[in-house]
């Protein structure tokens, strides 16, 4: 059946095959042109092309921040550390809130140091604001440099 299907349309598929290698060689001829006829141009395009992508890398590479890490050591000598009793009484701090500033400087949460304390989470709030309230701070950060300023805790 292929045979007589391939001999009944012979000429059909001559004439197709023929056209399509003619449209080929159309192609090609022109693409062969505008190569020799724009050679420069594309030539150029290319080292455009290039020399952004070149420019586009070195920028970003230029712009980045350089990061500089620094190492400090500090060395703290607690076994010397003299309680500054007058201080304490000047700001009237409690002993319990004089005990919450030294459990922040350990670096406990406020959940940690009422577990440590047993006590309510918000009676350490309470306590800590009034903290902050005597020694005339914001933070945790401030309440515990002041208070080794002040000899409150080493």
């Amino acid at each position: 059946m292929t045979t007589n299907y391939l001999a009944k349309y012979r000429s059909v598929i001559i004439y197709g095959v023929s056209l399509a290698a003619l449209l080929f060689l159309l192609k090609w001829l022109e693409w062969r042109f505008i190569i020799v006829d724009y050679a420069f141009e594309i030539y150029a395009g290319f080292v455009a092309v290039i020399f952004t992508g070149l420019g586009i890398w070195l920028a970003l590479k230029l712009s980045k921040p350089k990061t500089i890490t620094v190492e400090k050591q500090v060395f703290i000598n607690a076994g010397e550390f003299l309680l500054d009793k007058s201080q304490l009484n000047k700001l009237g701090m409690s002993n319990r809130e004089l005990e919450v500033l030294q459990l922040m400087a350990q670096g406990l949460s406020n959940q940690q140091i009422a577990e440590k304390l047993f006590v309510s989470l918000n009676t350490i709030k309470t306590h800590s604001s009034k903290v902050f309230e005597k020694l005339e701070v914001q933070r945790r950060t401030q309440a515990i440099e002041k208070g080794k300023r002040l000899s409150l805790i080493p």
